[in-house]
């Protein structure tokens, strides 16, 4: 491998690198709207501040999956790059190019990083427990 290569091999780090900060720092964002609605919640008793709650997390969650989708088609040109991807799935890549359209395969579909493993449980479960919370304290539901 020669300089050019490596080269070539740092800047799609870095921008892997930087998808993935995003990512986590969205996760952050959410985690801090929602409980600073929550708190206004227990201090007003407003149960219309649970369900509001939900907007951040859905916003988020789109916000997060388009990051995860873009880290995924950087990590195949990186994956291609290095010779990684086996030869029947191996897209061309030219030296400083980023074809991000040549990577439509189904693992770099958007709904595949929607319900992808690492952002479907926080962002899926935490909407359905602020649902489910915001009914419980609205009385329709009961134990």
């Amino acid at each position: 491998m020669n300089n050019e290569q490596i080269k070539h091999l740092e800047f799609i780090q870095s921008v892997i690198t930087r998808m993935n900060t995003n990512s986590f720092q969205l996760k952050g964002w959410m985690i801090t709207l929602v409980s600073a609605l929550l708190a206004l919640y227990a201090n007003s008793k407003n149960v219309y501040f649970v369900y509001i709650a939900i907007v951040p997390v859905m916003i988020f969650w789109f916000l997060d999956s388009y990051y995860l989708q873009q880290e995924r088609k950087f990590r195949g040109i990186y994956n291609d790059v290095t010779g990684l991807t086996p030869d029947e799935e191996k897209q061309e890549v030219r030296l400083f190019e980023m074809p991000l359209q040549n990577y439509k395969k189904r693992k770099y579909h958007y709904c595949s990083s929607f319900f992808s493993a690492t952002i479907f449980p926080l962002y899926g479960i935490t909407a359905i427990l602020l649902w489910l919370g915001g009914l419980i304290l609205e009385g329709c539901i009961k134990f």
